[in-house]
């Protein structure tokens, strides 16, 4: 057994010493936009920090719990809080949750972020549906050994978000009037905000949005053979001939302010899916 798959088993049997449901569906609910536990029913809650090789959230407004229960009729599991590449985790430690999560059961990771505006048709509070994704991160959670057990070495990625999740979304929007976007979504490391030169950069390349998290982890969801469905959350206007200084309280706050729409957009998806 490999180091990581060892890991994995011993984060799913700690798991399963608390909980015995098995969800079908994965959640990982991004900065500010976290309410979405709430509407789990019959929930257990368990606290990163008391799972084995889980790491600890660092950031303002991630919670650092794991909830299981049901939403929309299935059973989930949502991550209340999501590990960053900037908060010096590898690139394993990031996505080990996910792959919990699979191990657990789950065939479907629905995944949320708050995220800079590039496109100059969005504006701050839209939620953007992504549709694809530009790792700029300068790295990569498939690289070294590859453990056939968890997913081929060269895993097919013309499909990063399910495009059946994609319309199921779209549709769910239209049915509650929640005003969507769609686009590709770009990752960087952060912790610092982009300059001038390279939101027109990232633009120029075709991202319509810019964060700091979501493709390591639909990288590993894919290698598994799961299906992701993508929210961006736009929290501020990343347009550089008007650029203006970022605050981080204002972006928090925006992602809050949305925060019901998404909630509501969200559950439908799981509703439907």
């Amino acid at each position: 057994m490999s180091e990581l798959k060892k890991k994995i088993q011993e984060s799913v049997d700690f798991i399963k010493t608390k909980t015995k449901l098995q969800p079908t569906i994965g959640i990982i609910l991004g900065t500010g936009l976290g309410a979405l536990a709430e509407e789990i029913k019959e929930k257990t809650v368990i606290d990163y920090g008391d799972i084995p090789h889980f790491p600890i959230s660092t950031v303002e407004s991630h919670h650092g719990k794991l909830i299981f229960g049901n939403l929309g009729g299935k059973n989930v599991v949502a991550m209340q809080g999501r590990f960053h590449f900037y908060e010096g985790y590898s690139m394993e430690q990031i996505t080990l949750p996910v792959r919990v999560m699979k191990f657990l059961g789950a065939k479907t990771l629905i995944v949320s972020n708050a995220a800079g505006g590039l496109n100059p048709n969005f504006r701050k509070g839209d939620i953007m549906i992504i549709v694809d994704h530009i790792n700029l991160l300068g790295d990569n959670p498939l690289i070294g050994p590859n453990n056939e057990e968890l997913g081929p070495r060269f895993p097919d990625m013309s499909e990063p978000y399910s495009q059946e999740l994609i319309k199921i979304a779209m549709q769910a929007a239209l049915d509650n009037k929640i005003r969507v976007e769609r686009g590709v979504f770009a990752a960087m490391t952060g912790p610092s905000l982009e300059t001038r030169a390279e939101y027109r950069f990232l633009r120029q390349i075709g991202a319509d949005a810019v964060g700091m998290s979501t493709v390591p982890e639909d990288i590993v969801a894919i290698h598994m053979g799961m299906k992701v469905c993508g929210f961006s959350v736009i929290t501020d206007e990343c347009f550089p001939d008007s650029l203006v200084p970022a605050d981080v309280d204002k972006i928090i706050r925006v992602a809050k302010e949305t925060e019901p729409m998404l909630t509501k957009l969200m559950k439908t998806v799981i509703e439907r899916i």
